[in-house]
Order: structure tokens, then C-alpha cells, then sequence
């Protein structure tokens, strides 16, 4: 009998083996695919890094300042703010105590009127000396209510926070509860989003590394098909294809499908959010400068937005070639050509002096299970950690709310229940 088994490699699984391995415990992590990272993989191909997704890192959330060694990531950091993009035009909202240089920019932004500006500013000394916690148990109110509560224009919610946190939460509607908004917002304020320059996948790499170094065992391709607590609770039996294992206890660290199926919680949310991110590359004899900020689509979303990958981590592209992510809203019927057609018209609008006859469509990831719903008052219903019966926990950020701060976070709380 081992102490703890973790079902699930993703962020919360490495996470809770990492903590249950150093409170001295024997610990085995079962992970059903060929590799650990859940949603956050990363593939190298012919020099080019693919994140499956569109990802970035909050260097400001209190889990990843705990659980990463940040700077042997080699963070390579987006410049604040965003490029607000429409056909023929396109300007720069930033944050000029951030970003001084780009206060200029800024101040003359006429795609945001000043009284908006104001309340941007306003509301970052406001969220400044709150509880990051508090904010998210905080709100319950959709995030196009509260912008407009607050005094936002519609021309601001149109052009810069309908894609910017569409982009975020996945929902440009802005439906999803504001407590998501004012967590972001003040992460964002103070610190940067980055990319690790190896890819996302430095993540739980690295994550793995310290859990082995802990002590745990983690074990690849390795499904798991039961998990069920002895009468008594004294112990947890683990069943995979080819072994039975038993426990003292076991953290359940799974997608939000199979962790219900495993454990029996209906509480689990299941509806999710999906998206689909394209790659591509150009000559960068032929791009044209976007800087390092996420440029934003303000007529549409076709797509929502676009990243220029290799001008912040150089590492993502070979040299002479340049490297874009764009990045669509839920599933989409359309096929990986009509959609690469999308980018290429809303490229060609916003940048009508570059040439990008060129541009290759390298990659298209669809990603149905990016988030799950985060609607008002979402989190009144999320599952308890210990919800499970017996010595059995749950992790992932379907416990606290859909975020790698939530998945980090996520795992530690499951192995200080049963540590």
C-alpha cells in the first residue's frame, strides 16, 4: 500500500503530488496520456514553438509566485496593454505608469474617450489593496453590467474590453461574473503576462521536476478506470488496465468529465468553453511592427485577437521568420482554410502598407475544454475539495475557478486536506 495517489498530470495533480511527496508521504501520480501538462502542452516543429492554445502566465498570481521558480522559466513578457485594431486604424491603450513610453500613445488614444481612461485609473487604485479572494467570492454580476454600472461607455466595452477579456474568459458577451473581471484586472496591474521561452509546457515540466525531486513517482500512459473508498474510508483502491492500487488516500486531479465519472460529485461543472488557435508564420523581411502587445479585433471577431508570438519570446520562430497565434471564440464550424482566410482579411485591413501574401497557415489547434462556464454567482456552486467520499480529494480549477491560478491553487488546498 503507497500513501497518496494522484489521478491526473495536468497543473493541480503535479502540484498536490509536489506537496504530499515533501509533508513525507510515498506518492504515485497516475497521468493517462503520454505526458504531464493537462491543457498545457507545448509542441516544437521545424524551429517553431506551438502552445495548444493561446496561453499566458500571470506573473502577479500569488500561486505562481509560490509554486514556480518564475525566472528559470526565462519569462518573455508581452508589453503592457493592448493594440486596439480596426480596418485602416490602430492604436495603443496602455498603462503609462507601467509603460511610460507608451504614454503619448495613450493619453491622445481616441478609441477610448479620457473619462474612461479616468476610470481605468480609478478602479486600479481601488483594487490595489484588496484581497485577491475576496474579489472573486465578490462579484455576481455579469461583466458588461458592472463595466456599465461603473460609468464605462459603450465605445470602451466595444472596442478594447469585449476582446481584451473575451480573450480572458472566452465569453466576449461579457456574460461571465465580474469577480473573474476584478481578479484579472488587478493581476494585470500589477505584474506581466509572459510566456516561458520554451513554451507553456515549461510549466509542468518544471512542476514535475519538483515533484519528483520531493519523491513522487509520476507514471505516464497510465489511465485510470475506478477510484473507490473502502467501507470504513480506511482506504482508497485505484484501478488501471493492468494493477490495482491501494491508498490511504487519493487526490482526483482529472478533467471535470472524468473526475465526476470517478467520483460520483454532480456538483462538477461540465459545460464548457472552447476555442481555436491558428498559427502562422511570415518572413520577417515582410512583417510589419506590432510590438509585443496583443493586438485586439475591434470590429469583430473574426478573430478575436492576435499574438505576435516570436517579437515577445524570439525563441518561438526561426530566424527570418516571425511567428502569429490568432485566436477564434468557441468551437467553430468553419474548416482550418476559411478561417485562416479570416485572419489573413483582418491582417490585411488592420496593416494595409504590409505584405502578407506570404503568410502560412502552420497550425491549428481546437481546443473544445479550455474553460468552463463562469456565469454569476458561479462559484456557490463549485464542488468542496472534499467533496468525494472517504479519503479522497478533489483538484483542479473547477474547485476554485478556471485559471492556472485556480488549477496551481487548486492543488495545494487537496494535499493539505490529506497530508
Amino acid at each position: 500500500m503507497t500513501d497518496a495517489v494522484v489521478v491526473g498530470g495536468g497543473l493541480a495533480g503535479l502540484v498536490a503530488a509536489r506537496h504530499l511527496a515533501e509533508s513525507g508521504q510515498d506518492v504515485t501520480l497516475l497521468e493517462a496520456s503520454d505526458g504531464v501538462g493537462g491543457r498545457v502542452r507545448t509542441a516544437h516543429e521545424d524551429g517553431y514553438t506551438f502552445d495548444r492554445g493561446f496561453q499566458v502566465l500571470f506573473s502577479a498570481y500569488p500561486a505562481v509566485k509560490r509554486e514556480f521558480d518564475v525566472e528559470a522559466l526565462s519569462p518573455r513578457p508581452f508589453t503592457p496593454g493592448a493594440t486596439i485594431a480596426r480596418p485602416n486604424h490602430r492604436s495603443v491603450l496602455s498603462d503609462p505608469l507601467r509603460n511610460p513610453t507608451a504614454a503619448p500613445q495613450t493619453i491622445f488614444n481616441r478609441d477610448v474617450r479620457t473619462a474612461d481612461k479616468l476610470r481605468v485609473f480609478k478602479l486600479q487604485r481601488e483594487l490595489a489593496g484588496k484581497d485577491p479572494e475576496a474579489l472573486l467570492d465578490g462579484g455576481g454580476e455579469p461583466i458588461a453590467e458592472y463595466l456599465a454600472r461603473r460609468g464605462f461607455s459603450k465605445r470602451f466595452v466595444e472596442r478594447f474590453a469585449a476582446p481584451f477579456y473575451g480573450g480572458i474568459t472566452l465569453d466576449r458577451s461579457l456574460g461571465t461574473d465580474s469577480g473573474i473581471f476584478e481578479y484579472t484586472y488587478k493581476m494585470l496591474s500589477e505584474g506581466e503576462i509572459f510566456v516561458p521561452a520554451d513554451g507553456m509546457q515549461a510549466m509542468p515540466e518544471q512542476l514535475a521536476d519538483r515533484a519528483s525531486t520531493a519523491g513522487a513517482t509520476i507514471e505516464t500512459d497510465v489511465p485510470v478506470e475506478a477510484v473507490e473508498a473502502a467501507d470504513g474510508h480506511s482506504e482508497v483502491t485505484v484501478e488501471t488496465a493492468s494493477e490495482t492500487l491501494s491508498a490511504e488516500a487519493c487526490v482526483v486531479a482529472t478533467d471535470p468529465a472524468t473526475a465526476a465519472e470517478l467520483t460520483g460529485v454532480d456538483t462538477i461543472p461540465t459545460e464548457t468553453l472552447g476555442c481555436v488557435t491558428q498559427y502562422f508564420a511570415l518572413p520577417t523581411s515582410k512583417a510589419p511592427s506590432m510590438g509585443k502587445r496583443i493586438v485586439l479585433n475591434a470590429a469583430d471577431d473574426r478573430p478575436n485577437t492576435v499574438a505576435p508570438l516570436s517579437a515577445v519570446a524570439s525563441e518561438y520562430a526561426p530566424e527570418g521568420m516571425e511567428l502569429y497565434s490568432a485566436t477564434f471564440l468557441g468551437e467553430q464550424a468553419a474548416d482550418d482554410e476559411d478561417l485562416a482566410a479570416d485572419v489573413y482579411d483582418a491582417l490585411t485591413a488592420w496593416y494595409p502598407s504590409a505584405g502578407f501574401d506570404a503568410l502560412e497557415l502552420l497550425r491549428t489547434d481546437r481546443v473544445p475544454l479550455a474553460q468552463f462556464a463562469q456565469r454569476p454567482g458561479f462559484r456557490e456552486s463549485l464542488p468542496a475539495p472534499d467533496a468525494p467520499e472517504g479519503p479522497v480529494a478533489l483538484a483542479g480549477d473547477y474547485t476554485r475557478w478556471s485559471s492556472i491560478q485556480g488549477a496551481l491553487e487548486s492543488g495545494r488546498v487537496a494535499a493539505e486536506l490529506l497530508a
